[in-house]
């Protein structure tokens, strides 16, 4: 009987081919496999020096918060109304005219800071002097995708690690019973961007983030369709255990392998701690109100940002949110009625958060970042709608060693361009990497023959903003 022909494996091949220079790739090979063991798994890790945050909650605002009626009055913008922009502004979309265009929304001052916001936020308003509001935010693109990838990844080209990953590759997880970095996106679809928007990139598979659902089942496929015996079940994972070990055993490095080996193991571990860090129905009635789920128009984000607070609360060290399905920030017409909507949506959830985790002592160590992709333009478009912009936007973060009830930075008098102290999208990664206690020139991955960084340090010369932190010599 003649037996199936042998072909070398993908090593053997390259140490016989290329006169030996295979050996070497192969070589370099091994010690990028090598040097990434020093992060595998989600034991949790210490940073580079003492950080003031532990976890991190991300809302993730997708389609462009207009600043000029949120966050940041422009005064000249209601005097010079109707007249054309000075200097015109970059146009990305068609039926943009260069006409200034007033903020139809009041502003007042809140806080012992005095910070001034809009009508369309008063629930914001009441935790001025817990928010470090920037202004003078910046980016490289004016499309919804690109912009995305910037805001997480510090490049607007998708393929990179998202900032979760980074954060938890570096610092593991305080929970070994629930994923490191939890994902709570709409039910009723995905952002633009998608399962990108929480990919790790070349990062192993491990940190990328894991979908939990806000609405039926939290996590899908957690337990069996046919309820098993404990037994049966806990020898069913033994069993696959073996099997996975010796096909890991066979292709060394596949971190995709590695990572649902990984998953499976967590998996049985949740089926009991994820039902209970997600069980709502324990909150008080009064936390439960706090987050407006007494209100079919805030229900639905305020369940995700209760569920949020949860997961950090039970260790989990990332968890992002998002607000809509596609582009709920994006109002190229009809701004008046439908900005005021979506606020309505999440104004009291956002703000229930920052408030439900100081009352619990969890805001020190936890950061709350809201942001959005980009900003808007100061002119009109289609009448009643403002286009994208990328030259300003205005974000805010509370808790985890941000200074409170600071108004950082300032754009021009209509708020087209960030003018004084301006914070680059890296600056501001570096600074929040920095509230957790780690250096992100420091914190590196082989990749592609570099060490790469999570803000491209040695490209874009990122740098911590350190007038944004309590402690600004830390």
């Amino acid at each position: 009987m003649i037996s199936a022909p042998r072909f070398p494996s993908r090593r053997e091949l390259l140490g016989i081919s290329g006169l030996g220079f295979g050996t070497l790739a192969l070589e370099s090979l091994l010690q990028a496999e090598s040097s990434t063991q020093v992060r595998t798994g989600l034991q949790p890790r210490a940073g580079h020096f003492p950080g003031k945050a532990k976890a991190v909650i991300q809302m993730v605002q997708n389609g462009g918060p207009s600043q000029m009626d949120l966050f940041d009055p422009k005064p000249e913008l209601s005097k010079r109304a109707g007249q054309p922009h000075p200097d015109g502004v970059e146009i990305h979309q068609p039926n943009n005219q260069n006409i200034l265009l007033p903020s139809p929304f009041q502003f007042s001052r809140h806080g012992q800071c005095g910070m001034e916001l809009s009508e369309l936020l008063p629930h914001l308003s009441t935790i001025a002097d817990d928010v470090c509001l920037i202004r003078s935010m910046h980016t490289e693109h004016n499309n919804h995708p690109e912009s995305l990838h910037m805001l997480l990844t510090c490049k607007i080209f998708p393929g990179r690690p998202v900032i979760g990953s980074w954060i938890t590759y570096a610092l593991g997880s305080e929970s070994q019973n629930l994923p490191a970095y939890v994902v709570l996106r709409d039910p009723e679809g995905y952002s633009v961007g998608a399962r990108l928007l929480w990919s790790s990139g070349w990062l192993p598979a491990l940190y990328q983030g894991v979908e939990f659902s806000s609405a039926g089942t939290p996590v899908h496929h957690l337990k069996p369709s046919e309820p098993l015996p404990p037994t049966v079940q806990r020898r069913n994972l033994d069993l696959l255990a073996q099997f996975n070990k010796s096909h890991a055993g066979n292709h060394p490095g596949e971190s995709e392998l590695d990572a649902r080996i990984e998953n499976f193991e967590l998996a049985a571990r949740m089926q009991l701690a994820a039902t209970e860090a997600l069980d709502l129905s324990k909150e008080p009635e009064s936390v439960r109100r706090l987050y407006g789920l007494d209100d079919p128009i805030t229900a639905p984000y305020g369940t995700r940002c209760l569920m949020a607070r949860r997961l950090v609360e039970a260790g989990v060290r990332f968890v992002q949110i998002f607000v809509g399905k596609g582009q709920p920030w994006d109002h190229h017409a009809n701004l008046k009625q439908e900005l005021r909507q979506i606020c309505q949506k999440t104004d009291q959830p956002s703000v229930a958060l920052v408030k439900d985790l100081k009352s619990r002592g969890l805001l020190d160590s936890t950061v709350v970042m809201w942001a959005g992709e980009f900003g808007r333009l100061p002119t009109t478009q289609n009448a009643d709608g403002r286009d994208h912009n990328r030259n300003a936007f205005s974000l805010w973060f509370a808790g985890g060693g941000f200074k409170s009830g600071q108004v950082h930075g300032e754009t021009d008098d209509f708020g087209y361009k960030a003018t004084s102290n301006r914070v680059s999208v890296p600056n501001m990664q570096a600074t929040l990497l920095h509230t957790l206690g780690l250096d992100h020139a420091r914190l590196t991955f082989p990749h592609g023959g570099r060490e790469e960084t999570p803000t491209e340090a040695t490209i874009s010369g990122a740098a911590v903003v350190r007038e944004l932190l309590k402690s600004p010599g830390a």
